[in-house]
Parts: structure tokens; sequence; C-alpha cells
């Protein structure tokens, strides 16, 4: 509030001032420390139905990207690189199946891509939190808009690595056949995907 206190004499005046906003607003956004992913900590793991019988599950690992995050801002930004080659499901034959053309085609798409829009918070006990997570997912050579809700997002002062690490379980439901992969749908795989987001980012 003290910050649109301090903007809203901004909008009073003409285009002089319009950079001085930008360069204001700019300022505040460059509060947001930076973190680096951790890809031993980071990871996608997906759940299918299967024929309306068993779950099919297994998971993307050694993710790579930025954080950037300021609680007391409720600034939030972050980039996702997902290799798809990571696939495990536990069975080899599936995982042989999942990367061919059939479904994520990885010779032609080897790598999957997540960049937030915008972070939400609400505050609670004087303390604001992570709701929720829009952004693009670049999947199969397709971008689409999703939703990410944060089961829980926090920071802690990490005593092996001596610095600050946020992280926090992100959930989401997509239509893989917005992306181009429809293998199935009419035989009784479901083209809804259940994804729990694993995120765990150091300071720099």
């Amino acid at each position: 509030m003290r910050l649109l206190s301090f903007l809203k004499p901004l909008f009073c005046y003409g285009k002089p001032m319009a950079g001085l906003l930008v360069s204001t607003l700019a300022i505040a956004a460059g509060h947001a420390a930076t973190y680096h992913v951790d890809p031993t900590h980071t990871n996608v793991r997906f759940a299918i139905d299967h024929f309306k019988t068993s779950t099919n599950t297994g998971g993307f690992y050694n993710l790579t990207g930025q954080l950037e995050y300021d609680r007391a801002a409720k600034i939030g930004n972050i980039s996702l690189i997902i290799p798809l080659n990571s696939l495990m499901t536990g069975d080899k034959a599936f995982d042989i199946a999942l990367k061919s053309a059939d479904f994520f085609d990885i010779e032609k798409f080897p790598l999957a891509r997540f960049e937030s829009t915008k972070w939400y918070f609400q505050t609670a006990n004087n303390r604001s939190e992570v709701t929720k997570v829009d952004g693009m997912l670049t999947l199969h050579g397709q971008t689409n808009p999703v939703t990410l809700t944060a089961t829980k997002f926090n920071c802690y002062l990490s005593y092996v690595l001596k610095k600050s690490v946020c992280g926090g379980d992100f959930t989401t439901t997509i239509d893989r056949t917005k992306w181009g992969i429809s293998k199935y749908t009419l035989l009784g795989i479901t083209e809804k995907v259940d994804l729990t987001i694993q995120i765990e980012a150091a300071k720099q």
C-alpha cells in the first residue's frame, strides 16, 4: 500500500512522469532475489487414468531453471526446462512407448518449458503465502496456458548450502490433446493428466 500511495501522484501528470513510473516499478521488481533451481529436488510427476481401472504414473527429473522471489513484495517468477528423455515410469517398455512419436516424440521435441506469467498471494497471520501461479507450458511443439495450485511453498536457511532455499509443491490438471498428444483417447485412455510439480531452488 505504501508503494501505491507513492505512485498515485505520478498518474496526475503528463508523459514526462511515465518514464519515472516505469523506472520506479522496475526498481520495485528488482528487489526479488534470484534462485537457481536444484535439479536433484525438482521434478514433474504425472498420473493418468488407464481404461478407467488403474492409474499410470511416471515423472520427469533433472529439471533446470531460475526462480525470482520476494515474499514481502509479493513478487514471483519462475522458468523451468524439463528434459523429456528423463522420463521414468518403472517400466522400460512403457518408457520407450511414451518417448516415441505416438506420445512425447522426444527426438523431435526433447525439451518442455514452463514460464510463469503471474503469481498469486494471500495474507494469513501477517504472512504472505503463494496460492497459485499462472504460466505458459510449451510441450510437443505447442504452447498453452496452465495454472498451478500451490499446496505449499516456503523458504528456509539451508545449513548445508549456507544460503536461503525456496521451494514447494504445485498441482494442475491438463488436457494432453491441447498439446497434440491424443493417442488412444478414443480407446479409453483419458485426455486428462494430473501433474504434481516439486520445486526447490537455492539463492544466488
